[in-house]
C-alpha cells in the first residue's frame, strides 16, 4: 500500500494508531485534530486518501464532504464515527463519502478499506464534484447500533434509498420495519413528495385502490405487512402494480414472516413476491444485537428527559439485567420500558428491583420462529436448498450454484466462530478445524469483518 493518507481525528490515540499503522504499511501519514487544518492540506493538493472524523472541535466532517469534493475532485474520503446511528450513515453516503465506519472501529478492516480507496484513486478518472445540499435531520428515528449487523443494514439503506427498485423489509414485530422504510422515504429524492401506509383494507374496493393512487402519487407507497393479506387482496394488488406506469409510487412492503416459506405453503402468491422484493433488507431482532441494547437503552433515556421526565441513569445491575433479557418486543418493548422505568424508578439510579418490577410483568419468552426447534441441520438447509431452485420456476439457477451455497455456508459460520472467540483469529482456527493461513485467505475472500473485543474508542 502507498499514498499520502491524511487522518483527522481529535482523538490523540486514534491519530497515534492509524499513523503507525498506516506508515507500516508504506503509507505517508499527515494526521491533525484540526478540520481547519485539514481542509488546507487539501487546498495545498496533499494526500491521496483523508480518514476524517465527523466531530470535531473546529467543524463537522460530514458537512465538510462537498467542499472537499469541490477542492479535489476523485479524492476518496472514509468517514469514522462514533455517532451509531442510521443517520450518520446515509448522511455520508449522500455528502459522497467513499465509505463509512462506526466507532470502535476494527483496525484491519479499516486498513483494507484504506487500501482499497488507493488503488481505487490510482485507478479512476477525476470526477467534477457534486454539490447536493445538505440534508438536515428533523425525527428522532431509535435505528441506532453499533453492532456489524446494524451496520450492515445502514449501509443497504444508504445505497437503495435512490434507486427505484421495490423494497421488501422483514423482521419480527417491534424490530423498527416501519421507520426503515420512512428513513429511506425521508432521505431520498422522494421526500417531498407523499409518504402513504397501505393496508390490506385499502385494497378492499375500487374506490379505496384508486384513493390509494392518488394519494400516493409520485412518492411512497408501503404495503404493511403484506403477509396477512388473503388471496384475493393478493390478486387485486398484484393488479394495482401492474397499473403503474411513469412517475409511479416508490413501493415498499413489511413482513414479519418469511414470504418464500408462505410461497411454498401456498398462502403467498409467488408473482407478488417477484413484484414487491427488489431489495430485501432484514431487521435483526434485538436478542441477535446484545451489543447495542445498552446504547439503545441510553438513547431513550435521553429523549424522556427531553420530554420532561426526570433524569435517570441505569446502574450496573440494572444494565446487566437488561443485556440478559431476551426481549421478545424487541426495540419497540425496549422504549417502552424504558419510558416506564424512567417515571417509576425510586431513585436518580435506576437499581435491578426497578428494572425486575418492569420487565416482570413482560413476556420474556423468545417468539416463536419457523422451522421447528431441534429441526436438524441437513434439514433445514436442504428446505432452504429446494426453495431456492423451485424460486426459479421451470428454469435452471444460473450456474455456479456450488461456490454460491458454500460461500452462504461458509460466511455465517465463520463470522460467527469469530464472534465466539472473540476475533482471536488463532483460536478460531482451532475451533473450525482449519490452518490458520486457510483461515485468514477465507476472511479475504469473503470480505468478513473481524473484530477483537478490545476495540479501538
Amino acid at each position: 500500500m502507498d499514498g499520502t493518507v491524511l487522518v483527522a481525528d481529535d482523538d490523540r490515540t486514534i491519530r497515534t494508531v492509524l499513523t503507525q499503522a498506516l506508515t507500516r504499511a508504506g503509507c505517508k501519514v499527515h494526521a491533525t485534530s484540526s478540520l481547519i487544518t485539514l481542509l488546507r492540506w487539501i487546498e495545498e493538493g496533499k494526500g491521496d486518501l483523508v480518514i476524517s472524523d465527523v466531530i470535531m472541535p473546529d467543524g463537522n466532517g460530514i458537512e465538510a464532504l462537498p467542499r472537499i469534493g469541490r477542492l479535489r475532485p476523485g479524492l476518496p474520503v472514509i468517514v469514522i464515527s462514533a455517532q451509531n446511528t442510521i443517520m450518520t450513515a446515509i448522511q455520508a453516503t449522500e455528502a459522497d463519502a467513499w465509505d463509512y465506519l462506526p466507532k470502535p472501529f476494527d483496525l484491519p478492516d479499516l486498513m483494507k478499506r484504506a487500501a482499497r480507496a488507493l488503488d481505487a484513486k490510482r485507478k479512476a478518472p477525476v470526477r467534477p464534484a457534486t454539490t447536493a445540499p445538505a440534508r438536515e435531520v428533523t425525527e428522532d428515528l431509535p435505528l441506532v447500533g453499533r453492532t456489524s449487523a446494524m451496520q450492515a443494514l445502514y449501509r443497504l439503506v444508504a445505497r437503495v434509498m435512490n434507486t427505484d427498485l421495490p423494497v421488501l423489509i422483514t423482521g419480527e414485530s417491534g424490530t423498527g420495519k416501519s421507520l426503515i422504510a420512512r428513513a429511506i422515504h425521508d432521505f431520498s429524492d422522494r421526500r417531498n413528495q407523499p409518504f402513504v401506509v397501505a393496508q390490506a383494507a385499502d385494497l378492499a374496493t375500487a374506490d379505496g385502490i384508486a384513493a390509494l393512487k392518488s394519494r400516493a402519487r409520485g412518492g411512497t407507497l408501503v404495503f404493511d405487512e403484506v403477509a396477512d393479506y388473503d388471496d384475493e387482496t393478493q390478486a387485486r394488488l398484484v393488479r394495482l402494480i401492474d397499473t403503474f406506469g411513469d412517475g409511479a409510487p416508490r413501493l415498499m412492503a413489511t413482513s414479519q414472516v418469511d414470504l418464500t416459506r408462505r410461497i411454498e405453503e401456498g398462502r403467498f402468491r409467488q408473482d407478488l413476491f417477484y413484484r414487491l422484493g427488489g431489495v430485501t433488507i432484514p431487521v435483526p431482532p434485538l436478542r441477535e444485537r446484545v451489543e447495542d441494547i445498552l446504547l439503545l437503552a441510553e438513547h431513550f433515556l435521553g429523549r424522556a428527559s427531553r420530554d420532561g421526565t426526570p433524569q435517570r441513569r441505569l446502574s450496573a445491575e440494572a444494565r446487566d439485567l437488561m443485556r440478559a433479557y431476551s426481549w421478545p418486543g424487541n426495540v419497540r418493548q425496549l422504549e417502552n420500558a424504558i419510558r416506564r422505568l424512567s417515571v417509576t424508578a425510586t431513585g436518580e439510579d435506576i437499581g435491578r428491583a426497578d428494572v425486575d418490577a418492569v420487565l416482570g410483568s413482560q413476556p420474556a419468552a423468545e417468539p416463536l420462529r419457523g422451522g421447528g426447534e431441534g429441526e436438524r441441520l441437513a434439514v433445514s438447509v436442504s428446505r432452504h436448498l429446494q426453495r431456492y431452485f423451485d424460486l426459479h420456476g421451470g428454469a435452471l439457477p444460473p450456474p455456479g450454484v456450488y461456490q454460491r451455497i458454500l460461500r452462504e455456508v461458509e460466511t455465517p459460520l465463520i463470522e460467527i466462530a469469530l464472534d465466539a472467540t472473540g476475533g482471536n483469529q488463532a483460536k478460531c482456527a482451532d475451533l473450525l478445524g482449519i490452518n490458520r493461513n486457510t483461515l485468514r485467505k477465507k476472511i479475504t475472500d469473503l470480505d468478513i469483518r473481524v473484530t477483537r473485543r478490545r476495540k479501538l474508542m
